[in-house]
C-alpha cells in the first residue's frame, strides 16, 4: 500500500522531535545523578510514564494484556539499554556516552543483514558510514575508555535491537500505545526488582533530580517513545536510525544555545556530515523484515 508524502513527512518530523528531546538528556541526566541513583531514575521515569498511559488505556477500555510475549521481549531489551546507559553515565563523560550510544547506527545495518536477512542497499551503507564519521568528528571520538564506556556499548547494541524488533512488531499490527504502556510498566517493575534485590535506597536528594525525573518521564519517555512507535509503522529501521543519529547533533545545539557554550568548528562539521548522511540515504529499504515464528 502506497504511503502518502504527508504521512512520511509527519513521521520524520516526529522522529526529529524524538532525536532532539533525547539529545537534550545526556547532560541533564549526568548532572541529575548527583541527587538520584541511576536505577532509581530509570524506575521512576518509566513507571510514571507507564501509569499515565495506563490511565489513558483504562479510559479507552483497551486491554493491556495483549501481545505480552512481544512486549516482554522488547521490555527486556529496553531495560538493558537504559540501565547500562544510565549507570554508564556515572563512570564516563556525557560526550563519550553520546558517541558510543550513537554507534547503534552501525549495528542496525549489521543486525538487519545477520538477524533479518535484509541487505541494506549501497546508498544506505554509505550513509551509515558517513553518519559514523560525522559522529566521530562531532564528539571527538573516544577518550580514556573505561568501565562506563563498556556499559554504554551494551546500550548501543540493545538500542539497535530495540529499533529493529519494534519495527517488526509494529508492522505486524500491534497497538503502539498498548505496547508502549506495557514496556514502560515492565521496565519500571524490573528496575524496582533490581532495587529491592540489591537493597538500593529509593531517595531523591535534590530538587533538580526531581525536576529531571518528571521531565524524563513526560518527554523523552512518554512522548518520544510513542512517536517512535507510530513512525515505525511507515518508516524503515535504517531511516529511523539515521534520524536518531542526530541525537548528539541536537545535544551540541542545546549546548551552544541554552548552555551558552562556544561553537566549535569540528563539531559543526560533524553535525553537517550526519545531516548529509540523512539526505543521501535515499528511499527506505523496499524489502520487508522476514517475520519469524
Amino acid at each position: 500500500m502506497a504511503i502518502s508524502k504527508s504521512k512520511t513527512i509527519l513521521a520524520d518530523t516526529g522522529l526529529f522531535y524524538a532525536a532532539a528531546i533525547w539529545g537534550s538528556t545526556f547532560y541533564i541526566i549526568k548532572n541529575a545523578l548527583d541527587g538520584i541513583g541511576p536505577v532509581v531514575l530509570v524506575a521512576l521515569r518509566f513507571l510514571l510514564a507507564g501509569l499515565i498511559l495506563l490511565g489513558y488505556l483504562i479510559y479507552k477500555k483497551k486491554s493491556i494484556f495483549v501481545n505480552l510475549k512481544s512486549a516482554l521481549f522488547l521490555s527486556v531489551i529496553l531495560w538493558i539499554l537504559y540501565i547500562s546507559q544510565t549507570i554508564g553515565l556515572v563512570y564516563t563523560t556525557a560526550s563519550n556516552s553520546g558517541f558510543i550510544t550513537g554507534l547503534f547506527v552501525a549495528f542496525i545495518p549489521l543486525a538487519l543483514w545477520t538477524l533479518f536477512k535484509v541487505k541494506p542497499n549501497k546508498m544506505e551503507i554509505i550513509a551509515s558510514i558517513i553518519s559514523l564519521i560525522g559522529l566521530w568528528v562531532l564528539t571527538g571520538g573516544l577518550t580514556d575508555i573505561n568501565f562506563g564506556d563498556t556499559l554504554t556499548l551494551l546500550a548501543a547494541v540493545t538500542y539497535a535491537l530495540h529499533v529493529l524488533y519494534s519495527d517488526k512488531y509494529i508492522k505486524q499490527g500491534v497497538d503502539p500505545v498498548v505496547i508502549s504502556c506495557q514496556q514502560f510498566l515492565i521496565v519500571g517493575f524490573m528496575s524496582l526488582c533490581y532495587i529491592f534485590v540489591f537493597d538500593i535506597p529509593i531517595e531523591i536528594t535534590t530538587s533538580y533530580a526531581w525536576k529531571v525525573t518528571i521531565f524524563l518521564a513526560l518527554f523523552p519517555t512518554l512522548s518520544a517513545f510513542l512517536i517512535q512507535m507510530f513512525a515505525q509503522k511507515i518508516r524503515s529501521p535504517l531511516r529511523v536510525s539515521l534520524i536518531f543519529a542526530l541525537e548528539p547533533v541536537f545535544a551540541a545545539l542545546f549546548a551552544w544555545t541554552l548552555g551558552g557554550e562556544e561553537i566549535v568548528t569540528h563539531r559543526a562539521i560533524g553535525g553537517f556530515l550526519i545531516f548529509a548522511a540523512l539526505l543521501i540515504s535515499g528511499l527506505p529499504i523496499a524489502k520487508k523484515i522476514v517475520k519469524s515464528n
